[in-house]
Order: structure tokens, then C-alpha cells, then sequence
């Protein structure tokens, strides 16, 4: 997408459900994210454009955009692609960029906390399908532990890397405040932070069941993101209109696999995103990946020979990821695209990266950014 760039990203801080964040409406969280990037850019956008997986409805972009001040001729409007909406959002906005020269912010945001209860025929649910009848449709947690079993990944290696998920995420604490949006409200909200990351061991880790009871099960819940509420935004210009730092698009993709195995998705969806944009994963200095099972991740790198037994190529998820803070999940594409550009920006100009997700139903988004000065 040459005519389009990002210039801005926050987003709120991350808390497990019914926690800190409990009493946010979708919503408002988002509407925090959206007047935090009004003042980023200097001027109310074009458009809202958020992705949300089990909200109210009602049209969450438009919500947002009235609820973050931006006047009545502000239009917004919203997509679902499961835990890869917030990510989907962004690569469609910058369709949409290209097309029209406007300016729309971008992102997804997550309320689990005040999500309604959904139900069929009076019949309350969990989840809504990720594929019709007739296709593959696993819980994501079924699909995590037979991923782990096809790729031979054991409980320990996910161990190893949750623990190094929660490390580094604690060792970047400094840096991630820099990313978080000050909440709006009251004096208690605005001291909300991220409340997920722990100091964790192997030894600890051990002590935890499998989720689902069958033979050989390795996924546990000290291997798997928690439910979490939190919203992230970029601002996605004309690359024309940008005359300080930004972040290009070089390629952008969303890709379908097998719904059985969501997880290897990614893999599919990265090398085509380097395809088009004629480069190699050698050439990226900054990886990130949304980290909904440590088993999904670690499937995902090898392929690419950046997890090799216990040792993870450092490019990956420098600052932890979603196992340490949690899986907003319409949110967790975007912060994973918003941690990529702040640490693009401390690599300096020039410095490429990419951002890969999974998504459930059998896709995989991937979108590779170039720092600019």
C-alpha cells in the first residue's frame, strides 16, 4: 500500500476481566484510545474504523467516534475477524486510505467484562461459530493442543516460553507506559495499568492441570493468554500528508488455511506478506506476535528457524506479549501493531518489522511496516 502510513498508536493499559477496566463499555475504552490519537495527529479524523469480536453491536466505530468527540460527521464503522479484527481493521482503513485520501484511525477494542450474553433458539453460548457446519470448528483451546501434538511441541518448551513472555514484559515495563493511554473518567481510572505480567519459573508453571481432560493434553493455563478488556488505535494517513515520523506499509495480508489448525495460519499469511514486498524474514528486525497460546507461537516460528528448542530468535516479542498482559481479543492485533511500531522507532529509520496473528475459523494476517524518520 504505497500511498498509505501509520503516524500514531496508543493504547488503553490491559486488565484481566472483571477487573480494572470492568466498568469501561466497549465503547469507552475505545473512545479513550481515539481522543488520545486526536491529539497525536492535532485534528479529529475522517473516520473510525474498529474491529470488536462480542460486543453489543450497534456499530462500534460510530460509537466511538461520537463518544471520543469527534462531531457528528465523523463516520465509523466496525469489522469482525475474531482475534485478528484489530489488526484486519488497520489493513482495511489503509485500503480505504489509498482509495480516498482521508484519514481514519484504526484498532480494535475488547470489553469481555461487559460483553452480552448471546444465545441460539433461548440457548446461551460461548462463542459463536468459527466455520458453518460441515467444517472443522474447534474450541481455541482443543485447536492449541492438537497443534502442540501434530508440531511435537511439549509442555515443556510452552513453558519456557510463557516464562520468557511474563520476563521480558516485566523488563520493558518502562517502555510500555510510553504506549498507554491515560483513562478518562475518575482519578481511580486513570491509575489503571497493566495488571498481567508475573514472575514466573518453570518449576511454577508445573503445577498447573492441562485445560481439557485428555490423554496428553500440554496446554495449560500458565501456556495460554488470559481474557482480557483493553482497546488500541493507530492513525492511518496519506502517506503524502506525512511530514514527520511515520510507519509504511510494505505489505499486508490475510489469508485462509484449515480451520482445524488456526495456529499455522500465520505462516502461510507471512510468507506471502514477504513475497510481495520482495523481502526475507532476515531482512525484518523486529518480529511480533500475538500470543494467544505459547504452542501457536512457537508453531509459528519454526518454520521460519527463529525457535530452535528452547532458544527464541530475540527479534521475537522483545517486550513479552499477550500470554504476560492478556488477549483483549479484537484488540490484540492492533497493541501487537502498535508495539511493532514503537519498537521500530527505537531501531531507528529504515528499520523494517512484521506483525502476525492467528485467527480463528482458519485465517492468518501478517503486515510488514518501514520506519521512517
Amino acid at each position: 500500500m504505497p500511498h498509505a502510513a501509520l503516524t500514531a498508536t496508543r493504547r488503553t493499559p490491559i486488565t484481566a476481566r472483571s477487573r480494572a477496566l470492568a466498568h469501561y463499555r466497549v465503547e469507552e475504552l475505545a473512545a479513550t484510545v481515539l481522543a488520545d490519537l486526536a491529539t497525536d495527529w492535532g485534528r479529529a479524523p475522517d473516520g473510525v474504523m474498529l474491529g470488536n469480536c462480542t460486543g453489543p453491536g450497534g456499530n462500534l466505530g460510530r460509537n466511538a467516534a461520537l463518544a471520543a468527540g469527534f462531531g457528528e460527521s465523523c463516520v465509523g464503522w466496525g469489522i469482525d475477524v475474531q482475534c485478528g479484527s484489530g489488526l484486519a481493521a488497520v489493513q482495511q482503513a489503509a485500503h480505504q486510505v489509498a482509495a480516498t485520501g482521508t484519514t481514519i484511525f484504526a484498532g480494535g477494542a475488547e470489553s469481555a467484562s461487559t460483553a452480552p450474553t448471546r444465545s441460539y433458539n433461548g440457548v446461551p453460548f460461548d462463542r459463536a461459530p468459527f466455520a458453518p457446519q460441515g467444517f472443522p470448528d474447534p474450541d481455541m483451546i482443543e485447536a492449541a493442543d492438537a497443534l502442540a501434538r501434530i508440531t511435537r511441541i511439549s509442555r515443556e518448551r510452552q513453558e519456557g516460553y510463557a516464562v520468557r513472555s511474563h520476563r521480558l514484559a516485566l523488563a520493558s515495563e518502562h517502555h510500555r507506559w510510553a504506549e498507554t493511554s491515560r483513562m478518562v473518567g475518575n482519578d481511580r481510572a486513570a491509575r489503571v495499568v497493566d495488571d498481567g505480567p508475573r514472575r514466573l519459573t518453570s518449576e511454577s508453571l508445573r503445577r498447573f492441570s492441562p485445560i481439557i481432560d485428555v490423554e496428553n493434553a500440554t496446554v495449560t493455563p500458565g501456556t495460554t493468554a488470559r481474557i482480557s478488556d483493553g482497546a488500541a488505535g493507530v492513525v492511518v494517513a496519506p502517506l503524502e500528508s506525512t511530514d514527520g515520523p511515520h510507519w509504511r506499509i510494505i505489505a499486508s495480508t490475510l489469508t485462509g488455511g484449515d480451520p482445524a489448525v488456526p495456529g499455522l495460519a500465520p505462516v502461510e499469511a507471512t510468507q506471502q506478506a514477504l513475497a510481495h514486498a520482495g523481502l526475507a524474514m532476515d531482512d525484518m528486525d523486529v518480529i511480533e506476535v500475538v500470543e494467544a497460546f505459547a504452542a501457536q507461537v512457537i508453531a509459528f516460528l519454526e518454520p521460519f528457524h527463529l525457535a530452535t528448542g528452547d532458544a527464541i530468535d530475540p527479534r521475537v516479542n522483545a517486550r513479552g506479549g499477550a500470554i504476560a498482559l492478556g488477549h483483549p481479543w479484537g484488540a490484540s492485533g492492533a497493541i501487537a501493531l502498535g508495539t511493532l511500531m514503537n519498537r521500530l522507532s527505537e531501531a531507528g529509520p529504515g528499520a523494517r518489522g512484521l506483525t502476525t496473528c492467528a485467527i480463528g475459523g482458519g485465517m492468518g494476517a501478517t503486515m510488514i511496516l518501514e520506519y521512517n524518520a
